[in-house]
């Protein structure tokens, strides 16, 4: 499936981009006005191929352990990560509240949470093993398991998309995450741990150093092939980052938008332009995340995120809220009038159709691939 999958990525027309711009530039309000929000339109319609719509969009908030928490990287216990994909059932957490205002659709999928967690309708159960091995010690899952949870991951984007699914937002929770995080940032940019590694839960002086100690022993350890995103996440992955993976190449493939939330997800879609350079056309950044690593991340896909309020929660949160920005978007080309059809003027003084207007390089073609680095 995965190799399928890669193949059926591609990057849209070179010349899709001046077609959007001039479809904007023809409506009602002073050429770029707009600002980012025309940005997003554009990249929504280019790739769509035609008026985007933003009418049914999924979250999915992927679940896991990290085997590398017994390394004392982590300010919670490894519990937690049950305990609040519980909270994800109930409909209690951040991301239910944001994605309910949002409209979107949350789907809670365990993809290999140590502890129990009660059984529930809501929850689709896909665990690969009851958390990764410890990655400082060896490496966190062997390759046909990356390979497998990415292959879940896509499959439950394809049941969404079939369902009527048009936009894709990323989203996770696992203890330990952020320190697996690192080390694929590291493993792929060339990065400095130190660099790429924040406090995640919020660790003191103490417990940071040691992280950044154990991203550093991970990936001496491992030695992951940057060029490679299945060798890094067999090395110093998680499951549920896999998943991730696993969502943004079906969402490049079936050319619908795939938002990215945080950290995490941005290091999902590290692994995945690896992969399939032109799956960066796909991505767009929700937000900033205040953990360090989000910036190397953001500056190697070639992304500018769209929001920036000191957000690292996860869950998908910064995703949901980018949500209403796309729909915005959606709707200022679907329904804005144009200059010809609202009888407006327009700086030379004549009302014109949107072919005729003049073309822009404001929104220019989407970055070169992801460049491999070893």
């Amino acid at each position: 499936m995965l190799s399928t999958l890669l193949s059926a990525i591609a990057a849209p027309p070179a010349d899709a981009f001046a077609e959007a711009q001039r479809h904007l530039d023809g409506l009602t309000k002073p050429p770029g006005s707009l600002g980012r929000l025309e940005e997003i339109a554009a990249r929504l319609a280019v790739l769509r191929g035609g008026t985007p719509r933003v009418e049914r969009p999924v979250i999915f908030t992927f679940a896991a352990d990290h085997g590398v928490v017994a390394e004392g990287v982590s300010a919670y216990p490894q519990v937690v990560t049950a305990q609040m994909v519980e909270n994800f059932l109930r409909g209690g957490a951040a991301v239910n509240v944001l994605a309910r205002q949002a409209r979107a659709r949350v789907v809670v999928a365990d993809f290999g949470v140590a502890n129990p967690i009660p059984g529930s309708p809501e929850l689709v159960s896909c665990p690969m093993a009851p958390g990764t091995a410890n990655m400082a010690r060896g490496p966190a899952m062997t390759r046909e398991h990356a390979v497998r949870a990415i292959e879940t991951g896509a499959r439950l984007a394809e049941r969404a998309l079939d369902a009527g699914a048009d936009l894709l937002a990323t989203g996770e929770m696992g203890i330990g995450n952020t320190t697996a995080a690192s080390a694929i940032t590291a493993a792929i940019t060339g990065a400095a741990p130190e660099r790429v590694t924040g406090r995640g839960t919020g660790v003191d002086d103490t417990a940071f150093a040691r992280k950044v100690d154990v991203v550093r022993r991970a990936l001496a350890v491992n030695a992951p092939d940057p060029g490679d995103g299945v060798d890094v996440l067999a090395g110093v992955g998680g499951f549920e980052i896999a998943g991730l993976v696993g969502v943004i190449l079906v969402g490049a493939a079936r050319r619908v938008p795939v938002v990215l939330d945080g950290f995490i997800a941005g290091a999902a879609a590290l692994a995945a332009v690896t992969l399939a350079p032109d799956a960066r056309h796909a991505l767009f950044a929700s937000h900033r995340s205040a953990e360090p690593g989000h910036a190397v991340i953001l500056e190697r896909l070639g992304l500018t995120p769209y929001l920036d309020l000191e957000m690292r929660l996860g869950e998908g949160t910064g995703a949901a809220l980018f949500i209403h920005l796309a729909r915005a978007a959606a709707l200022i080309w679907s329904e804005m009038a144009t200059f010809k059809s609202a009888g407006v003027s327009t700086s030379e003084g004549a009302s014109v159709a949107p072919s005729e207007a003049t073309p822009s390089d404001r929104i220019a073609p989407a970055k070169p691939a992801l460049e491999r680095r070893r």
